[in-house]
């Protein structure tokens, strides 16, 4: 449902156009000092992205984004209780959404959900399957990264763009995201997540392993389509992928007693346990599925296809945003494993 975790829990709740967002984390353990200074530089980055000059690319709706804390914290210090913290919903319009209920969005989540939740489920800027929602998944982030630190794990993480509209040069993104923009389209992206000082021996073979941990964090971020591991940066040209290799070209050799290898195609995992190389993965994000660009699609009213063009304010590219929520979802996952 909406709560992942065995150890480090975390219950995600609101709506995109609801009066709050919000998560409840337990696990959390005494002691641990948090502030909403704390958050501030993560949810500056879910907000406006990583790379300033690529703003025009984030949707126009800006929020404030200043965390409520509301039981789990005593004079700024963790109290071992569930810790609940509450974002508020204010620049909202949702006049926008009240037409997708009889034309649903092509490959957007509303004919899926009006199905699941015979049409009570709340519509607004997506509701509980919109973007919005990474907002309390970012700040519970934050909260496992300091939890990691405070039981003395020295590890760090840091997410990039490697690629948008599947262009890797970082020069001409700019460009496409205007071009795109201009159009009333919208643009994928690709975002490569690195993770360091993660000891070796950590997770559990099959069900719980490793990957499939950040694995299912990952895919509960909307527009997450594709998760791999492995660092490919070092192979020829159109071999990025485990399945391109040859087992030569693929194995990574040892080179030391710590377990240190020359190469990291297996992306610090194998046999869904951490062997003390960096963790490295890379998500694929689908464009955004709201368009102003006029698209044909089923108008449930009139029941015939007809023409929708999409209103209202959207991203042109949803992967602006998405390098501190795939730290965010690797540190959740290894609060859970290793605390």
């Amino acid at each position: 449902m909406n709560t992942y975790g065995k150890n480090f829990t975390i219950t995600i709740f609101g709506e995109s156009h609801g009066p709050f967002a919000g998560v409840v984390i337990d696990g959390i353990k005494p002691g641990i000092k948090l502030s909403e200074e704390d958050f501030r530089e993560d949810l500056e980055r879910r907000k406006n992205g990583d790379i300033p000059s690529l703003s025009k690319g984030v949707t126009a709706r800006q929020e404030e984004d200043i965390p409520i804390f509301i039981s789990g914290l005593l004079d700024g210090v963790a109290t071992g209780a569930p810790l609940a913290i509450l974002f508020e919903n204010r620049n909202q319009q949702s006049k926008d959404y009240s037409a997708f209920k009889d034309q649903p969005r092509p490959s957007h989540a509303d004919f899926a959900a009006f199905s699941k939740f015979k049409g009570f489920n709340d519509i607004r800027g997506g509701g509980m399957f919109s973007g919005r929602m990474t907002l309390p998944l970012v700040a519970a982030g934050t909260v496992a990264r300091k939890s990691l630190e405070n039981a003395g794990f020295n590890i760090t993480f840091k997410a990039v763009i490697s690629a948008i509209g599947g262009n890797k040069d970082a020069d001409k993104w700019e460009e496409i995201i205007s071009s795109a923009k201009a159009e009333g389209d919208s643009l994928g992206g690709e975002i490569i997540c690195r993770i360091d000082g993660v000891p070796a021996g950590k997770g559990a073979p099959f069900f719980d392993s490793l990957e499939s941990q950040i694995a299912h964090l990952a895919f509960s971020v909307p527009g997450v389509k594709g998760i791999q591991f492995g660092d490919f940066s070092d192979s020829p040209e159109g071999k990025n992928k485990a399945s391109l290799m040859k087992g030569s070209e693929f194995n990574d050799p040892i080179i030391d007693s710590q377990g240190h290898t020359s190469t990291n195609h297996s992306g610090g995992i194998n046999g869904g346990l951490s062997n003390g190389n960096p963790i490295v993965f890379t998500l694929d994000i689908r464009p955004a599925a709201s368009i102003a660009k006029a698209q044909q699609t089923f108008n449930f009213k009139s029941g015939k296809t007809e023409k929708l063009s999409i209103g209202g304010r959207h991203d042109a590219c949803i992967a602006l945003r998405c390098p501190v929520i795939a730290e965010s979802v690797a540190a959740i996952a290894l609060a859970d494993i290793l605390l």
